[in-house]
């Protein structure tokens, strides 16, 4: 018998299996729409990209119109009363030309590193401002850290036990966190966590720190950092956990009487599974887009809460140039906090896209 009689007789022989039973013809499928995916997401980072560059520089342009008009740099040497010296300096830094050139020869600068020098401090614009921005940026990721863990659990078991006595208590702690002001909030903790206990008990020092993040001579991520670090990323944490606990409440409860969820129940998908697969994943996608956005506010925004625990970030560097009219910082200051801004928001996109696969980027 020959090899084609044998073929016959024996049939025709079954198509490889991929990996885990499943048909190759599938798995390639579902490769090429996970490639499709990347590149259109790729895309779609580009376009917006691009399309939040008119944004950012209409935005800069005006600050900067804003900011000429109000301050003068040269008030230092105004009050010296050199007209030599001040003709030099007005068409060395070009303010004896038109704003919209004075704006592009900033925004040349800008863009190549050069920021000026800070009429109050008398240091380069781009140090301060990235030592400015290394710490907020230190206090945001650890209470976005926190408050993202704790507000999911919370709103997920308001969620899940609804109206509940739980839930009841959960809600209103959440009002509450919600209504009381940063400035109160982180004098409280202040008096709470380092000033009573240092009276009470008769301590040489505090348990918790209130001034900036390390102890003079002190640097590193030690015991001393944490000690500094506590309280006012607490101040930061309960206002966040506050808010997104309830929109994340909200959110898992969407999900959960959603027409997918009560498909599933009817085919008898354990409860579990259910809750945490179909749920809470779809339920994630607008939270995240809640949590960039508020982030994004968050690297200009401390100026409060830098301003009570002394802690020399964009917040507190912000309002000082601000009382001084230190224009060569306010600029970049503003320029920095509006890409940030851009990239953050794009990013809440992104991540929308990647959690809800039925979201179509254009």
């Amino acid at each position: 018998m020959g090899a084609g009689e044998v073929t016959a007789a024996l049939g025709a022989a079954p198509a490889p299996e991929a990996p885990g039973g499943r048909d190759p013809a599938e798995s390639t499928a579902r490769g090429r729409g996970r490639s499709g995916r990347s590149r259109q997401m790729l895309r779609y980072a580009g376009r917006r990209l691009a399309y939040s560059v008119p944004v950012v520089l209409v935005a800069s342009f005006v600050f900067f119109w804003a900011v000429r008009s109000t301050f003068d740099p040269l008030t230092k040497l105004r009050q010296a009363r050199d007209p030599g010296v001040l003709a030099r300096e007005t068409t060395r830094l070009g303010l004896d030309r038109p704003v919209v050139e004075q704006y592009l020869l900033w925004m040349k600068a800008f863009v190549t590193g050069d920021w000026g020098v800070s009429t109050r401090t008398g240091d380069r614009a781009e140090g301060m401002i990235g030592s400015a921005l290394g710490t907020t940026l230190q206090l945001v990721v650890w209470a976005v850290l926190f408050a993202v863990i704790v507000a999911l659990l919370i709103g997920t078991y308001s969620a899940a036990r609804q109206y509940s006595a739980g839930d009841h208590l959960l809600t209103g702690l959440s009002y509450l966190g919600v209504a009381m002001p940063a400035f109160w909030l982180g004098l409280m903790l202040i008096q709470v966590f380092a000033v009573w206990p240092r009276e009470q008990f008769g301590l040489s020092q505090p348990p918790l720190y209130f001034v900036g993040l390390h102890s003079p001579g002190a640097s590193g991520i030690n015991a001393d950092y944490f000690r500094h670090l506590v309280l006012p990323v607490m101040t930061l944490t309960i206002g966040l956990i506050a808010s997104w606990s309830r929109f994340s409440r909200a959110s898992m409860l969407e999900a959960l009487h959603s027409d997918y969820v009560r498909t599933a129940r009817a085919k008898g998908v354990p409860p579990r599974r259910i809750f945490f697969r179909h749920a809470l994943r779809n339920s994630l996608a607008p939270f995240v887009t809640v949590v960039a956005a508020d982030t994004a506010l968050l690297i200009g925004g401390l100026v409060v809460t830098e301003q009570i625990f002394a802690i020399s970030g964009m917040g507190r560097l912000f309002l000082d140039s601000l009382l001084a009219g230190d224009v060569y910082v306010l600029l970049p200051w503003m320029l920095i906090v509006a890409l940030a801004m851009v990239l953050f928001n794009l990013a809440a996109d992104l991540g929308y896209a990647l959690l809800d696969p039925r979201v179509t980027l254009r």
